[in-house]
């Protein structure tokens, strides 16, 4: 580990004290920046993922520009199911929209396992940040439900009806494609573990649409599978997802290191609840665009939520959008360190 490495991250995910409450960002690397909007002007999504030197230098910006205490790794979750044959584009405007949607059994047996040996950019680009970044690398897979919902409902969608119908409907090829993305996540993640990811998260962005009853019964048997399976690598494991408070307690139940939390559930109604396990969040972004002394006063309120036990990570509770103001990021970093350590050293 090089000698200036920054582990507060890490340290915070096991429980341990720190200087200061470690924090980064959902979708740090993105459109408020002007040097990223620079290069999608004339490279698209997937081309800049498949070219290790961009894809690196993407991912380690933010990191230089705001001094936050962890990379995650640019890419989307679609990344990996060309391999298992699915035909997706993201399509500007729209997000990833597929040409063969699962409608029946034959289709989900017609997907094929997935191979790291298709994505070997994305391992490449992760050998790269690990020789230059002096924080954590966390690496990334959607879950199996949002996976699951764009190939069923062939691109985003509202209300996720076709995706209920087959659940409901058809169990048999529900489950059937469940363990099919859950291998693929296991090997994927495993992957990143090997070519040097230092955490990952997963990322079950529209889980939230479910019930606690539904996700008990059709999604959490293969979040347990897939999280006990990847315990062996050691590598600390988040979850997160939108608009699911109601599944914290689920979530928290998994053998996992971090739950990851949304605004809608603050980190004091979710220890009242009974999670004891590291927390993740939960800024709503939208504080990004208002008035500093309000957005002072959340993020203090948040940081005296999170330290009043060891086991905090400072986050947004969903992505940095692109009308955010990349100095604002930069003052509230800034901002949550020099708060955070006053507060720890006074309580010394």
């Amino acid at each position: 580990m090089m000698k200036n490495f920054n582990d507060t991250f890490l340290r915070a995910v096991r429980g341990e004290q720190v200087s200061h409450v470690p924090v980064w960002y959902m979708r740090q690397a993105g459109r408020y920046q002007a040097e990223y909007r620079e290069i999608k002007k004339t490279r698209t999504l997937f081309e800049i993922t498949h070219d290790p030197e961009l894809c690196a230098y993407v991912t380690e910006l933010p990191v230089k520009q705001l001094g936050v205490d962890a990379a995650i790794l640019y890419k989307d979750i679609m990344t990996p199911l060309p391999s298992m044959g699915v035909d997706v584009e993201i399509k500007s405007g729209i997000g990833p929209v597929i040409a063969n949607p699962i409608r029946a059994m034959e289709d989900v047996q017609a997907l094929q396992p997935f191979k790291k040996e298709d994505i070997p950019y994305i391992f490449e680009t992760i050998k790269l940040l690990r020789e230059r970044l002096e924080v954590p690398l966390i690496g990334f897979s959607g879950a199996p439900f949002t996976l699951a919902s764009y190939m069923i409902e062939g691109g985003p969608s509202k209300g996720y009806h076709k995706t209920k119908a087959l659940m409901y409907g058809h169990p048999d090829v529900w489950h059937a494609l469940m363990e099919k993305l859950g291998d693929m996540v296991i090997d994927y993640i495993k992957a990143q573990v090997d070519a040097g990811i230092q955490a990952f998260q997963i990322f079950d962005s529209w889980v939230g649409t479910t019930s606690q009853k539904d996700y008990v019964l059709y999604i959490k048997p293969t979040m347990e599978r897939i999280f006990t399976e990847l315990k062996e690598t050691g590598v600390p494991m988040i979850m997160f997802g939108v608009g699911a408070s109601h599944l914290a307690e689920e979530w928290h139940d998994l053998p996992l290191d971090v739950v990851g939390l949304d605004w809608r559930l603050s980190i004091d109604e979710a220890r009242e609840r009974g999670l004891t396990k590291t927390l993740q969040g939960n800024l709503d972004p939208s504080y990004l665009l208002a008035p500093w002394e309000i957005l002072e006063a959340k993020a203090t309120e948040i940081l005296d939520m999170g330290m009043k036990r060891p086991g905090f990570i400072f986050n947004l509770g969903h992505g940095i959008f692109p009308e955010v103001d990349p100095e604002v990021l930069k003052r509230l970093t800034a901002f949550i360190h020099d708060y955070s350590k006053e507060k720890m050293e006074v309580a010394k």
